[in-house]
């Protein structure tokens, strides 16, 4: 790809995406959007797919009356890649592009055209994208900084995507401006980015060679390399070389943060591997890394009797004692050593007025440990601390419109079936039906007067 292509004026290049048009997609997943941007994509849906002309006046009368964050928003859902199994969509994007580029509120953005360029390799418009991306070397022109940033922003658009070609063509075009480079500066960010491009498509071992290839040049290797690598390898299975990298990693001064822990452990705990997930979880423990929300999600969606357990919520054990007479050795150690940490706490609001436990980003197996501990926490404070309860009492779990499947969410029907097996006067709030709330005084009487099991201490 050369800066010499010229980009065919507008209008041209519209009529020709619009004559391309052959598919009648199916409605996508619009919750980002805003109803004008909404009510636009179901119009064009409903429109004639070969009237060029009635899509390029539609086209023009979005962005016309569209302010530039609804018509900005609306490219943006469209260059994402959670839109592009819908044909038709995926082609609306360049179109509506160019309208938007002649608005007179438009500012150029590489890192926009970069998603588009992105967009145009999934749907294989190779010839288009390389106009695109001529037209934006063009107007770079050897500004040397802002072509190492454009060519990064392309790797990772191309990545999101899951694009071979498009990573490898642009850590080709960014190897050549890096080559032609004296900035240790921009090599160090160029490599970056192209070590991260291939890990986040799966070629851990590619990603590897381009850091073999940064020590040759002289350039140091960073936590966010190794950070990258330990997952790629992870997630791709190759875990003796995850374990590898980390021992590297660590010998070069990089301890494992937060971050890197939750990534070792997720990826032993994916590929079956409990035994592994019990050693490094200990191994954390001991090093003192703070644990985290994914941590709790990573360690316990591992815990195949958890798992198993919760695919019938009726005859859940309904406290810590119970579950951990459930579990097997391994299982037990990680769930003892997870509720000794100080996650807990840290999701946990105590102020005078209320006290709330908020369970956002929860998976379900976490939700359920936490809920549990919640309730062996709050025994143990009110009995031997004696403790008053603040006024009101608020369990946060989302209304279900992040879940994976639509409709209620998951974590909340899990709370919901809990909290009526045990009789707790936590009930949903009609203000706000992601959230369960109770008064004080009834949640203390209910606290004092529950099952003895419910404050069972792990032995």
């Amino acid at each position: 790809m050369v800066g010499s292509i010229l980009l065919p004026a507008p209008a041209q290049l519209l009529s020709h995406r619009l004559s391309l048009w052959n598919r009648r997609p199916r409605p996508g997943p619009w919750c980002s959007l805003s109803k004008q941007g909404h009510r636009f994509l179901s119009t064009l849906i409903a429109t004639d797919s070969d009237d060029i002309s009635a899509t390029r006046h539609l086209l023009r009368k979005f962005v016309g009356s569209s302010s530039k964050h609804v018509a900005l928003s609306t490219l943006s859902h469209l260059v994402s890649p959670t839109t592009t199994s819908h044909y038709r969509l995926c082609s609306l994007a360049l179109p509506l592009y160019l309208e938007i580029s002649e608005a007179s509120w438009f500012d150029w953005n590489s890192k926009l055209v970069a998603d588009l360029v992105a967009l145009l390799y999934k749907v294989e418009r190779f010839d288009e994208a390389e106009i695109l991306v001529a037209e934006t070397v063009s107007k770079l022109g050897s500004r040397e900084r802002d072509l190492c940033s454009f060519y990064s922003q392309l790797i990772h658009s191309q990545s999101k995507h899951n694009s071979e070609r498009g990573v490898l063509d642009f850590c080709t075009q960014l190897k050549l401006v890096l080559l032609r480079s004296s900035s240790v500066y921009l090599k160090q960010r160029g490599y970056a980015s192209m070590v991260e491009g291939f890990c986040l498509i799966g070629l851990p071992r590619k990603a590897e060679e381009l850091m073999e290839e940064m020590k040759e040049l002289g350039l140091k290797l960073s936590k966010f390399e190794f950070r990258s690598l330990v997952y790629s390898y992870g997630k791709s299975g190759y875990l003796r070389d995850m374990k590898r990298i980390v021992v590297e990693m660590e010998s070069m001064g990089f301890q494992l943060d937060t971050v890197s822990s939750n990534m070792v452990l997720n990826s032993f705990g994916s590929h079956n591997e409990l035994s592994e997930v019990v050693s490094s979880l200990q191994k954390i423990e001991a090093s003192g890394v703070p644990f985290s929300i994914r941590t709790y999600n990573s360690v316990l969606n591992s815990c195949p009797t958890i798992s198993l357990l919760l695919q019938d919520l009726k005859s859940v054990p309904l406290s810590l004692g119970d579950l951990m007479r459930n579990l097997d050795e391994n299982e037990a150690i990680l769930v003892k050593i997870l509720v000794g940490s100080s996650v807990l706490e840290e999701t946990m609001q105590w102020k005078p007025s209320e006290l709330k436990l908020d369970l956002h980003g929860m998976h379900l197996t976490s939700a359920y440990v936490i809920i549990l501990q919640w309730f062996h926490q709050l025994q143990c404070k009110f009995l031997a601390e004696n403790r008053v309860l603040p006024g009101e009492i608020i369990v946060v779990c989302g209304a279900g419109k992040h879940s994976v499947v639509r409709g209620e969410s998951p974590v909340k029907r899990l709370i919901k079936e809990i909290l009526l097996q045990i009789g707790c006067p936590l009930r949903i709030d009609r203000k706000n039906v992601g959230c369960f709330i109770a008064k004080g005084k009834s949640f203390t009487e209910w606290l004092s007067n529950y099952n003895a099991t419910i404050h069972e201490r792990i032995s």
